[in-house]
């Protein structure tokens, strides 16, 4: 199982902070993994249509999209964070 956690825009697109989901063995990559949750309901599918506004951190280090997943207990999910 994956823990899957959604923050700011996309938690709200979702409608939850986070999921423990079975994901197919064949998904490779942190994309191909934001291209299997967006099947997954109409919902994660507005979350994830604009990959341009969507960073990831696999076990808490944050990586790019095409980033290899390997075995991760969590990944996080989210818009790009600016500070000021």
């Amino acid at each position: 199982m994956l823990r899957v956690l959604y923050f700011a825009s996309v938690r709200e697109a979702v409608g939850a902070g986070e999921e423990l989901l079975d994901v197919p063995p064949d998904i490779a990559t942190v994309s191909a993994l934001v291209d299997w949750l967006a099947t997954l309901s109409p919902t994660h599918r507005a979350a994830f249509a604009d990959r341009e506004r969507l960073r990831a951190a696999v076990d808490g280090c944050f990586v790019a999209l095409d980033a290899e997943l390997g075995q991760p207990g969590e990944v996080a999910l989210f818009p790009p964070v600016t500070g000021g």
